[in-house]
């Protein structure tokens, strides 16, 4: 039997499928080299060179993920891309050492233990997959859409400060507007049977050409980039191992493999494919061989990017070789710095309008997967509601464990990783370890009465058919 992400549409369609992937994630790839390139003080070309050996980096671990080899790529139409999870942590790196260029050496130095060290514990983190029931991915799906909002409207607001300075285009309206029209786009051609599946592709399209006449792109930087460009292993000079940057690193490493778990169980449920142990655990391993030879190529950890599972989900197109072509794309713009700067004119606000469809078909793919939970008599509905709130806490708080451990700080400000636990944790609780309930479940796991019809009027029902007044339904009545 033919696994739905095995399909192979025409060559054609493969490189637009996978060119509207790349597009939709560019603006995260290329985020992290710059934050950190920033933070090391790093000059505009050597800025340029780690953008470089991100694309390139992401693109070879995007084909490894989806093409496989054995023991290595989950062969799910996965986009791999630098992790934001690890920023803060290599912030910190950079910040205490006695200059840029040192920090950015102990910081790849430190990636490439700390993945090794994830590598190692794959084959026994791959496990927990038997601890992922739907109301344990529905709920870390959902969180999944719902965490990626703010991206999506931090790239249509702008940040507040940039530089130390208040940034003048923070909150234009002009840039709104412009991201409400992409969007408008993408629906409009969301609902045009001919062109649906590549609706995120032409709305971006268009929106940079509603951006260019209105003055919102620059093209200052395509006319002097090199055309190609390989990387330089070790750029920077020879990685520094630093122990407690190391520790540090490791953390964020066991924080990176939560969340590629959760991407994986994601996807295939998008996809609609068996995802078992077996594939968690070459998915992971995938993602941590990546991610140690980032550092080589000047680059950080890899790992998938959760954004384009809204892609797949909105897009109906389930292939891995289109993601696959999407990797190949990917690994040439690290190769041409040309060609990324000619894709790097979309404007943030373009990408946000249409990152608002993508991550929210995340989330609501969450959601068409808890609806088929039984929430009778247990406590499953307390499990959605508190892995929901954890989740959501470091979107709506982002100091809200500002002065808690670091290591504590760095597992539970991603909100991902913090779903994934605390949804594991309390259905071992309820479900596994307390498998015996009462009758009558809490008023909290019980939830709200639910309207049904009764004779000539609506009345609110508890679960088991009586009306909040106490009143049973007449058996008899084909109504009740």
């Amino acid at each position: 039997m033919t696994r739905p992400e095995d399909a192979t549409p025409p060559v054609l369609q493969m490189f637009g499928y996978g060119m509207q992937h790349i597009l939709s994630m560019f603006g995260g790839v290329i985020a992290v080299p710059i934050i950190v390139g920033g933070a090391a003080g790093l000059s505009g070309t050597d800025q340029a060179l780690l953008i470089s050996c991100a694309l390139f980096v992401s693109g070879v671990a995007t084909v490894l993920q989806t093409v496989g080899v054995p023991f290595f790529g989950s062969q799910l139409p996965l986009v791999q891309g630098i992790s934001f999870a690890a920023v803060s942590t290599m912030l910190t790196i950079i910040v205490g050492a006695e200059n840029g260029e040192t920090g950015l050496r102990t910081v790849l130095g430190s990636v490439i233990v700390a993945a090794l060290i994830g590598l190692a514990v794959a084959p026994f983190f791959s496990k927990v997959v038997k601890f992922f029931p739907p109301i344990v991915t529905g709920s870390i799906i959902t969180v999944i859409g719902l965490s990626l909002m703010p991206v999506a409207a931090r790239w249509i607001t702008g940040q507040e400060m940039v530089g130390g300075a208040p940034n003048p285009e923070y909150l234009d309206v002009g840039n709104i507007g412009l991201a409400m029209f992409t969007l408008l786009v993408v629906l409009i051609l969301t609902k045009t049977p001919t062109v649906s599946r590549l609706s995120i592709l032409l709305g971006l399209l268009v929106g940079t050409i509603a951006a260019f006449v209105f003055g919102k792109t620059d093209f200052d930087g395509v006319g002097d980039a090199d055309i190609v460009a390989l990387p330089t292993p070790f750029a920077f000079g020879s990685p520094i191992f630093a122990v407690g940057a190391i520790i540090s690193m490791t953390i964020v490493i066991l924080v990176i493999m939560v969340e590629t778990t959760a991407d994986i169980l994601a996807v295939g449920e998008v996809v609609g494919t068996d995802v078992d142990t077996r594939r968690v655990g070459d998915g992971l391993r995938a993602d941590m061989l990546s991610s140690a030879i980032a550092p080589v190529f000047n680059s950080f950890p890899a790992t998938a990017f959760a954004q384009n599972v809204g892609l797949v989900a909105m897009s109906g197109v389930k292939s891995r070789f289109v993601v696959a072509v999407g990797g190949g794309v990917l690994a040439l713009l690290g190769l041409s710095p040309i060609l990324a700067a000619v894709v790097g004119v979309i404007p943030l606000p373009v990408l946000g309008g249409a990152g608002i469809a993508l991550f929210g078909t995340v989330a609501a793919s969450g959601i068409r997967t808890l609806g088929r939970v039984n929430y009778d008599n247990n406590n499953n509905l307390v499990i959605v509601a508190v892995t929901l709130a954890f989740g959501l806490i470091p979107v709506v708080a982002g100091d809200f464990w500002d002065e808690f451990p670091d290591w504590f700080v760095t597992v539970f400000h991603s909100g991902i990783s913090a779903a994934s636990i605390v949804a594991v944790v309390l259905n071992l609780f309820f479900n596994v370890f307390r498998p015996g309930t009462p009758e009558d479940p809490s008023i909290v796991a019980a939830g709200p009465a639910v309207m049904v019809r009764d004779d000539e009027a609506d009345v609110p029902r508890d679960r088991d058919g009586s009306s909040v007044d106490g009143r049973k339904p007449n058996p008899r009545d084909p109504e009740a």
